[in-house]
């Protein structure tokens, strides 16, 4: 579950299930939680095999969002440009709030 970048921050990569939603989105947020916990100045939430994401699973990025803000973290999403949760993310404005990458790897380059 985790990574280092070459010569740069600690960095821990969270892969998402195939679907976010109320009944999944309270174990993807304690993932998130606990890599901020574990002292990563990064952590990449990597939506990219996630095909399903609604309130709750934007709603719990935000969350996790606020708390790296907080102990000065960085959250980075890797979301697959054009699919359903690119969508989502757009349309809830989340992008306007964090950074949004292509992939795992171009989130964790920065």
């Amino acid at each position: 579950m985790g990574t280092r970048a070459a010569n740069g921050p600690p960095v821990i990569i969270v892969a998402f299930p195939p679907e976010i939603d109320a009944t999944s989105a309270g174990r993807a947020y304690d993932k998130l939680s606990w890599a901020l916990a574990s002292g990563a100045s990064v952590v990449v939430a990597d939506l990219t095999a996630t095909r399903f994401c609604d309130s709750a699973g934007i709603r719990c990025m935000v969350m996790a969002h606020n708390r790296a803000v907080a102990i000065g973290a960085q959250l980075r999403l890797a979301v697959s440009p054009g699919g359903p949760v690119a969508q989502a993310v757009e349309l809830m404005g989340v992008g306007q709030l964090l950074a949004v990458y292509a992939d795992a790897n171009d989130a964790t380059a920065g």
